[in-house]
């Protein structure tokens, strides 16, 4: 995706999460998130847009503690301070050179590592905030096929999930998207291919990434081979 559709994507999305928060409710329950209301996601994704926000404009080369920043207001000023918060993330990525050195905790220690992240961020949360409030909306194929290519990515920097050869394909029914992910003992590696798997997942890529982030279980998805494995890979992605 261009870095313009991110930047679009975090308005359209953040922008939706406040309107469906302001017809949820600040104590509604958010059933994809265990534990939390309306107001707990308002405070987590207001909180990591605003350390986004100042990650890139201090163009900081190291993390950035979360707890020293401003805390959100309480009660009604909850949903517009989230809406500024959005505003403001927006505002500095598009005044940003996307090649600006900024921390990640990826290998893409740049700024365009942020128009992603939060973008992608955005759309799950905005899912959450509308469930509570009685419909979700899938989102967008774009961005969802670009959400599972994210969240992949990422998983295949981690070492701690290991396997012994098995083998995950997903493949996006609704758009261009399919990946192999084999687990390996030195940790998941990621292909981009057509390929069998020991188990295959099929579905929209709203259904997939959804899926690869916890939303939604293995049954929304059109499962081939081992059920089992599927699970394990679930539990991984979003831990």
């Amino acid at each position: 995706m261009e870095l313009s559709e991110y930047l679009d994507a975090i308005t359209r999305e953040s922008g939706a999460l406040a309107d469906a928060a302001e017809r949820a409710g600040l104590d509604a329950p958010v059933p994809s998130c265990p534990d939390w209301t309306v107001a707990d996601l308002l405070v987590h994704l207001g909180g990591v847009q605003q350390w986004a926000r100042i990650t890139v404009e201090q163009r900081a080369t190291e993390r950035i503690s979360r707890r020293e920043l401003p805390g959100p207001p309480e009660g009604a000023d909850l949903v517009a301070w989230f809406r500024a918060q959005a505003s403001a993330l927006a505002s500095t990525l598009a005044a940003t050179d996307p090649s600006t050195p900024v921390w990640s905790w990826t290998d893409d220690h740049t700024a365009a590592f942020w128009f992603r992240r939060q973008a992608n961020e955005a759309a799950v949360h905005r899912w959450d905030a509308e469930l509570a409030a009685g419909k979700a909306v899938a989102l967008d194929a774009a961005l969802a096929a670009d959400g599972v290519d994210e969240n992949l990515t990422m998983l295949s920097l981690r070492k701690d999930i290991t396997g012994n050869g098995e083998t995950v394909h997903l493949h996006c029914t609704d758009t261009d998207g399919e990946w192999l992910v084999t687990l390996d003992a030195g940790g998941p590696v990621l292909q981009r291919v057509h390929s069998k798997g020991d188990v295959a997942a099929r579905g929209t890529a709203s259904a997939l990434d959804l899926f690869v982030w916890g939303r939604v279980a293995p049954d929304t998805l059109e499962v081939f081979g081992d059920g089992a494995l599927l699970e394990r890979f679930q539990a991984a992605t979003r831990s």
